[in-house]
């Protein structure tokens, strides 16, 4: 670390923070004039099929000159005749265009018109030449002609009963295309939804909304309930329909999930879905009865679980006790002397903690090791490590994510890969490879960061572990939990069944570090000790110059005084996204700061030169929730992008996937997790209220690895460290590792 600092090393010469940042310089410019234009396409400058992203030129009957049009459409092709409704918006790079919102395909009425739409090539059988003579031949009736009596066709040079019968299912599949989407459109949904509806769904996505407009919710995303609702209303199913019931019971429990829920119990879900319906609970609970019948939910006494987490919570139950009941191939070490030896080897002294940590790890065959920062899990993971390589033990490493695994990696100085890519998952079949009939080759299994791992990675770990394997899991279980549904690190403590050993002494040289000791107070409950050289609050009690200073901070000062990136070492961070202090708002203002050229992408809050992150998992692109990185590219008429991820990987992003990235100069704590930065400042206000929590807090500044600021309120720093409160998931893994449950 560079030598003590204090804050006057921010704000030099009694400069207040605000201000002294670049100008905003003039960005695209939008003319906030919707309009309707109608005319031929031209030509299309590009197409992407994959999405249905076109940029194309439109010639109008009363100009002369083409006018650009972009955005999502499906089956636009040249000579056709088009009703575009956009935005006029004026690129710096591509001058004026037409950014459409929606369209419709009209088809052309006059002779010429009627030739240049045949000869374009859209419809399979016809040329140039070929529309020349069927447009002589019938005139401004050709279009009719081909639809309602393709057998006249045959009369036109060239044309026999096979060519024929070409034509006409080629026009008419080209027809039923536009009247789905002109369907999709006149129900609310954009033309980027729509292409993504008729992508999922093909020529039946028309069928599919009438019948049951609510799987939009479950094979869409992006859509959700509430967006799957409204389609229903305007298609005119009853408020209590029995399928809008389930739809929302289901959508009730997806929910619950998302706030890590393995199950909800009956009368809450009750009381949640017939809120969102609207509804008295009697129906509801009888759309829960219809599902249990279906199969659509599994019941356990009061208890309610999707099919999916009850299965992958049951799996991962009986997975762990098949492991534990099976022996493992015996290994001769002499303990004792493996612990001198390593002790000797790496020149350490291990705690008695640490030596019984080693000594389980040799000899047992499911261990948990926790503790807090400081505390030597990475010294018992490489001790334990080079006395089992010794005697010859295989053995693979893995975590969650690629930030942790490369942390992983550089603590232990061996390969390290994410759960993801040890189980070999195959995004053509949304499975992974490695599983109960395709076991993972290992005498030993060693994950790290088990706190962020969920109930159904957990499952499939435990599936794709032989029975003779041994499972070493290695986390902070005073951490957040994971980000997806279940409990894992402290159900499996919490069940008595598998031996725990739980690093508790921090060690002197940790103990230097303001972050380390300030990270094992706030655990005891203890106020943080600040002081001006790697843990610094500066106090900003109105929530406005709070953001004024964080921006400061993270995207001035801390860059100029440590030479650090502030997009690739400064993470800024916020309990909640919302507020005057929260993620949002900080992520605007960082954003004018660090980018104020950048070009956005069409209709989202980033674009070049933006840092982001993912959402949610994609693992047809490898990118998993959490990962961060930079908009390095943009290609509007490729319609694609790349973000450079910080693990050095270039991806590139289908611009119709934009809504699965977002902008993350400053992330909420939850998705932080797992992850660890050069410098964390750290958004806390009395607005945060909710999520004023000491795990909250003790998550969060320990995500810095060399510096942590906290700009806001010390009174909101002592709340959070007072609250132990937080909301206890519904899990049963531990009951079920009992065998409480049946």
């Amino acid at each position: 670390m560079t030598p003590p600092w204090t804050r006057d090393d921010l704000f030099p010469n009694g400069r207040k923070p605000g201000g002294g940042g670049p100008p905003d310089a003039p960005g695209q410019t939008d003319l906030e004039t919707t309009d309707t234009v109608e005319g031929v396409v031209e030509r299309i400058v590009y197409e992407n099929p994959e999405n249905g992203f076109f940029v194309g030129r439109l010639r109008r009957d009363d100009t002369r000159e083409l006018e650009t049009f972009v955005g999502n459409l499906m089956a636009v092709s040249p000579g056709e005749t088009v009703r575009l409704t956009g935005r006029w918006e004026v690129d710096r790079k591509f001058g004026r265009e037409l950014r459409v919102t929606a369209y419709e395909t009209v088809l052309p009425s006059t002779a010429e018109g009627i030739e240049r739409f045949l000869g374009s090539g859209m419809i399979a059988g016809v040329g140039k030449e070929m529309a020349k003579r069927l447009v002589a031949a019938f005139g401004r009736e050709t279009l009719r002609v081909i639809a309602e009596q393709p057998e006249r066709l045959r009369g036109v040079p060239g044309i026999g009963a096979k060519r024929a019968a070409q034509v006409h299912k080629s026009l008419g599949e080209k027809k039923a295309l536009q009247s789905i989407m002109v369907f999709l459109q006149g129900h609310g949904i954009s033309p980027a939804l729509a292409v993504r509806i008729h992508k999922h769904y093909g020529d039946g996505a028309a069928a599919v909304m009438r019948e049951n407009p609510y799987r939009l919710a479950a094979d869409i995303s992006g859509v959700g309930f509430q967006g799957a609702d409204t389609i229903a209303r305007r298609l005119g199913i009853a408020a209590d329909a029995p399928e809008r019931l389930r739809a929302g019971v289901l959508h009730t429990l997806s929910a619950a999930s998302g706030d890590g829920h393995v199950f909800l119990p009956r009368g809450e879900l009750l009381s949640r879905a017939a809120e969102l319906l609207a509804a008295p609970p009697g129906p509801v609970d009888a759309a829960v009865t219809a599902l249990a019948a279906s199969g659509g939910v599994v019941l356990e006494d009061d208890a309610v679980f999707s099919p999916l987490l009850h299965a992958a919570e049951r799996r991962a139950a009986e997975g762990l006790k098949r492991l534990l009941r099976t022996p493992h191939d015996p290994v001769e070490i002499n303990v004792e002397n493996a612990l001198r030896w390593v002790e000797r080897e790496g020149k350490i002294t291990l705690s008695e903690r640490q030596r019984e940590a080693v000594r389980q790890g040799a000899r047992g065959k499911v261990l948990v090791i926790t503790g807090g920062p400081g505390t030597g899990k990475t010294t018992v993971l490489k001790s334990l490590l080079a006395i089992l390589e010794r005697k010859g033990v295989s053995f693979v490493l893995a975590a969650p994510t690629g930030r942790a695994a490369k942390r992983m990696e550089a603590a232990t100085g061996r390969d390290a890969r994410t759960l993801h890519r040890l189980l070999e998952f195959n995004p053509a079949t949304g499975r992974f490879a490695k599983g109960e009939h395709a076991p993972l080759a290992t005498d030993l299994l060693v994950v790290d960061e088990v706190s962020m791992v969920d109930i159904q990675l957990l499952s499939s770990v435990l599936e794709a572990l032989p029975s003779f394997a041994r499972l070493l899991l290695v986390g902070d279980v005073d951490q957040l939990p994971s980000v997806g549904a279940g409990s894992v690190l402290l159900d499996i403590i919490a069940s008595g069944l598998v031996p725990v050993v739980r690093l508790d002494t921090v060690f002197r040289q940790a103990e230097e570090s303001g972050i380390i000791a300030n990270a094992h107070r706030i655990n005891r409950g203890e106020m943080p000790v600040f002081n001006d050289r790697d843990f610094v609050l500066i106090e900003r009690d109105d929530p406005a110059k709070a953001v004024e200073t964080l921006v400061e901070v993270a995207a001035r000062r801390l860059p100029a005084r440590f030479g650090l990136d502030p997009l690739r070492d400064i993470q800024v961070l916020a309990p909640l996204r919302r507020g005057d202090a929260g993620v949002e708002a900080v992520n605007a203002a960082m954003q004018t700061a660090l980018n104020p050229n950048g070009a956005p992408l069409p209709g989202r809050a980033y674009g070049l030169g933006d840092k982001v992150m993912q959402l949610r998992n994609n693992y047809t692109l490898d990118v998993y929730n959490g990962d961060t990185g930079v908009v390095t590219a943009v290609d509007l008429e490729a319609g694609e992008f790349q973000v450079s991820f910080d693990d050095g990987r270039a991806v590139l992003y289908p611009v119709d996937e934009a809504d699965n990235l977002a902008p993350a100069y400053c992330a909420t704590v939850h998705k932080a997790q797992g992850s660890e930065y050069p410098a964390v400042v750290l958004s806390l206000h009395n607005q945060h209220f909710m999520l004023l929590q000491r795990n909250v807090l003790y998550t969060a500044v320990t995500r810095g690895r060399r510096l942590v600021v906290i700009v806001g309120s010390r009174r909101a720093v002592a709340r959070a460290v007072r609250n132990t409160s937080q909301t206890r998931r519904n899990t049963r893994l531990a009951a079920r590792l009992r065998n409480e449950v049946r």
